[in-house]
């Protein structure tokens, strides 16, 4: 069932969507050479319940054992934090975060350069970045799930990026996941209809070679299969009347770009 928000509903759901935003824009000074993946866990869970009420909404999450996902290069998504993998310069880190909230999640991802990456890194990310902007602009009533994938695809068509076709976005609300399930590919017009009040959280994620996945043996871990470099963007975004609302940016529209700057 695809569940419809309330306005009070989005402004709760952006709450701790605000929490998010402000979270990424603390990690690009902690996203740096030497720092272990579980040092950067424990200071986003603290940062989360910092604030009152507010807890990882991925903490135990069928059974996830760290607070936030942190996937390192070929790491699409999925990755466990640990206080023995640490970070190189030339890295890229995809970060994805959750908050529940007043009994209301939020969901976004930012992946983010350590130190000097290379000029075809930063392409990665940018083009990633640009697919979610595109794909945050799609979503308007009287369009339809499909036209979301489809304007991913229009971005990245023509360039050397594989679109990760296994991995979905989603509703989001009383539950991290929820319907409908949201493809980065589409056919405008096609799939189910964009109507006021839903909220999705929409996750272009690209491959710097061929789009295939596989997960290791942890059990979470995805990683592309030829071991490609990866990038995830994610913005969670309310269907209003007078467009597209994004929930995880503190009242700021996504920005082309902005990846490689270090700001979410």
């Amino acid at each position: 069932m695809i569940n419809l928000r309330t306005s009070s509903e989005m402004d709760t759901i952006g709450r701790g969507g605000a929490i998010i935003a402000g979270l990424l824009s603390e990690l690009p000074a902690r996203v740096v050479p030497g720092v272990s993946t579980g040092a950067i866990d424990r200071f986003a869970e603290d940062f989360i319940t910092s604030h009152e009420g507010a807890v990882p909404a991925f903490k135990g999450l069928y059974g996830f054992p760290g607070s936030v996902c942190i996937s390192v290069n070929e790491e699409v998504v999925h990755g466990i934090p640990s206080y023995r993998r640490i970070l190189s310069e030339g890295d890229v880190v995809s970060i994805d975060v959750g908050v529940r909230l007043e009994g209301w999640c939020s969901d976004s991802a930012w992946t983010f350069p350590v130190g000097e990456i290379s000029e075809g890194a930063r392409s990665l990310l940018e083009i990633t970045e640009r697919a979610l902007v595109a794909a945050v602009e799609a979503a308007v009533p009287g369009h339809h799930v499909g036209d979301i994938g489809a304007a991913v695809v229009r971005v990245v068509e023509g360039t050397e990026y594989g679109i990760i076709r296994e991995l979905v976005g989603h509703g989001v609300g009383r539950d991290v996941h929820e319907e409908p399930q949201i493809p980065n590919i589409g056919r405008p017009g096609h799939g189910p209809l964009l109507r006021e009040g839903m909220v999705l959280a929409i996750e272009p994620m690209l491959s710097a070679g061929a789009p295939n996945i596989r997960t290791l043996d942890d059990g979470w871990t995805v990683v592309t299969a030829d071991r490609a470099l990866s990038a995830h963007f994610e913005h969670s975004v309310g269907i209003t009347k007078d467009g597209p609302r994004v929930l995880t940016s503190a009242g700021r529209p996504a920005e082309v770009g902005s990846s490689t700057s270090g700001t979410a």
